[in-house]
């Protein structure tokens, strides 16, 4: 547990709908979830995680009366006397939300010209002994924008906006974000750190409980790519086919991973020794991290919805099968956009017709691997996938950019 305290400001905070909202939701579920003390404070919202305190202030929302009313005179170049007043107001309650804060990060408020009454106290209170570390997060700007050229002017208060402040800390989203507000400000490009947005996969796939502790008890978004064979353990399903293919694949691609998700067979007493005898195969080709009987991993039996989980995890479907009568998850993962690897069997070859890639059940398994790997480095979808898995999910985001962030020196 640390003992840092943050808090997190913007005009508004979820449930209102936005893409800063939504950063904002995900930023706090990781400060909580890291042992962050953090707070989110905004004009507009609730809280949404009971781990992490929502502090309303309503004068720092954008659509407040008071701020529209200023805002009207203020997008035609004037600074109304009802100005000072509402900074002063501001400048109260948000020095008290955020008493002993350590680190204040505030998304678009000194970019954004919504509630320039919040700009100007921010930058006050930022001046103050005392008064959070702050961090500026620059998700859009104002004064690069064709769409707010008539709402900025020359002078005070406009020119925070596009104005170093001293002593802060600044965050844009993007290269183009970084060289735009470099030029503004006339500062090097350095001074401004890239942190990227990000994806939670598990919320965005909408993933079941088993299928999340299946990806954090494999550490499968690390994998790649993730072969997915959804059969019984029956002999004609040529599973051992299925382990040395990868074991093949993995000299080149050595992340490959394969899940089998199915139990044993119902029918066959002989089925225990075959599963015997491809756990032997599995420890003889050093797969043991790497090829997952999900019959080991959970007690009973696994629903269709997880199925269908580790059918949007996978980034391929794998079946060797001898013999089969119709051939169901290839039409699975048709409809989940999955290519498709299968045994040039009369029933598979009926379904996949031209779209899928066929490999003879007693096929080398090493040209079965150079198979997988010359449809899948060259593809540009699979190839966002993984980029995608490695790159931008929140939490790494939030491990290699944003808490080595807040251990910087202001």
């Amino acid at each position: 547990m640390t003992e840092m305290k943050i808090a997190l400001l913007h005009y508004s905070a979820p449930p209102v709908i936005g893409g800063v909202e939504s950063v904002i939701e995900q930023q706090a579920r990781l400060f909580a979830g890291a042992g962050y003390d953090v707070r989110v404070v905004a004009g507009r919202g609730q809280v949404f995680d009971r781990r992490v305190p929502f502090v309303s202030i309503p004068l720092i929302d954008s659509r407040h009366s008071r701020v529209l009313d200023v805002k009207a005179e203020l997008d035609q170049g004037k600074v109304p006397a009802a100005f000072d007043y509402l900074v002063k107001d501001i400048s109260q309650k948000l020095r008290s939300a955020v008493e002993g804060v350590d680190v204040l990060i505030a998304h678009n408020v000194a970019s954004l010209h919504k509630n320039l009454a919040l700009t100007v106290a921010l930058k006050t209170l930022s001046a103050e002994k005392g008064f959070a570390r702050l961090i500026l997060w620059n998700h859009d700007l104002a004064w690069t924008s064709d769409r707010y050229k008539h709402e900025v002017h020359p002078g005070y208060p406009w020119d925070l906006l596009r104005t170093a402040w001293p002593g802060v800390q600044l965050v844009v989203t993007s290269r183009q974000r970084q060289e735009q507000l470099a030029e503004l400000m006339a500062i090097p490009l350095d001074q401004a750190t890239i942190i990227p947005n990000g994806i939670a996969p598990a919320q965005f796939l909408k993933l079941g409980r088993i299928a999340l502790g299946l990806v954090e008890q494999l550490d499968l978004w690390a994998q790649s790519p993730i072969l997915l064979l959804p059969v019984r353990l029956t002999k004609r399903k040529n599973i051992e086919l299925a382990l040395r293919i990868l074991a093949a694949l993995r000299k080149s691609m050595p992340w490959a991973t394969l899940v089998i998700t199915g139990p044993l067979g119902a029918h066959n007493p002989d089925n225990q020794a075959y599963f015997e005898q491809l756990k032997q195969i599995r420890a003889a080709e050093n797969l043991e991290t790497s090829a997952h009987f999900l019959a080991e991993l959970v007690d009973g039996y696994i629903p269709d919805e997880t199925i269908a989980d580790m059918y949007r995890l996978a980034d391929a479907l794998l079946i060797p099968s001898r013999e089969e009568g119709f051939g169901l998850p290839m039409l699975e993962a048709g409809m989940e956009g999955l290519p498709i690897f299968c045994a040039d069997i009369r029933p598979l070859r009926e379904l996949g017709g031209e779209q899928a890639h066929y490999f003879s059940p007693d096929a080398d398994p090493q040209q079965v691997a150079d198979l997988i790997r010359e449809v899948l480095v060259p593809s540009s979808t699979y190839n966002m996938r993984i980029r995608v898995r490695q790159k931008y999910t929140w939490d790494k985001v939030f491990t290699e950019h944003i808490v080595p962030l807040l251990v910087e020196k202001k």
